[in-house]
C-alpha cells in the first residue's frame, strides 16, 4: 500500500477508537427499570451518561416495548416506575 493510504487508515481508525472510548466512558450508570402500565409489568435496562439519562433510557424501552401509539407511549413514560434499581456507577 501506498503511503498516503496507510496514513488516511490509520487516522480513520484513531477516531473511531477515541469515538468508541468515549462513548463507553460516558455510559457510567447502568439501571434497571420496571414499569407497570394498564396491567401489564416490563423490566429494561439501559446506560447513561448520568442517572437520569439512564433511568429515562430505561423507561422509554419498556414502554416502547409495552404499548403502542402515541397516545399510549406518552402516558406509559410519564407513569411512575414500579421499581429503579441502581446496577452501575
Amino acid at each position: 500500500m501506498k503511503k498516503p493510504v496507510l496514513v488516511g487508515i490509520l487516522i480513520v481508525a484513531v477516531i473511531v477508537g477515541i469515538m468508541a472510548y468515549s462513548m463507553m466512558s460516558l455510559s457510567n450508570n447502568r439501571v434497571e427499570v420496571c414499569i407497570e402500565f394498564n396491567g401489564r409489568t416490563t423490566c429494561k435496562t439501559a446506560r447513561g451518561a448520568d442517572q437520569e439519562t439512564a433511568i429515562r433510557t430505561a423507561t422509554d424501552n419498556a414502554c416502547g416495548e409495552m404499548v403502542s401509539g402515541v397516545t399510549d407511549t406518552m402516558n406509559c413514560t410519564r407513569s411512575k416506575p414500579k421499581s429503579i434499581t441502581i446496577l452501575q456507577k
